[in-house]
């Protein structure tokens, strides 16, 4: 039975250890789509930007491999955006009921 060998990745210090492949793509898509997807900011930005934190934290630790730094950070910074944009929106939301139930109430 042939077993793989372990991986050594870009970014360990000496002679390495196994590293954990990144996850900077997912990280980009859900940071994008916590943009694009305006009434989901609130939800995917926060999930975004905690698994970039995670990930960047695991990177600098040489635990994780350092090819998707870029697309990580880029993710998390998306997930920020899109939190921030999200509760805007959800503020808007709330604000355009209330003045609603206001508007029928003093009729």
């Amino acid at each position: 039975m042939s077993q793989m060998p372990p991986q050594f990745g870009p970014g360990t210090p000496g002679m390495g250890g196994p590293v954990q492949p990144h996850r900077g793509t997912m990280v980009l898509v859900l940071g994008i789509l916590s943009i694009a997807i305006g009434g989901c900011g609130w939800i995917l930005g926060p999930i975004a930007w905690s698994m970039g934190n995670k990930d960047l934290k695991e990177m600098a630790a040489g635990r994780m491999d350092r090819s998707g730094e870029g697309a990580t950070n880029a993710g998390r910074i998306c997930g920020i955006i899109g939190t921030i944009l999200g509760c805007l929106a959800l503020c808007v939301i709330i604000a355009y009921i209330i003045l609603f139930v206001t508007l029928i109430a003093n009729q």
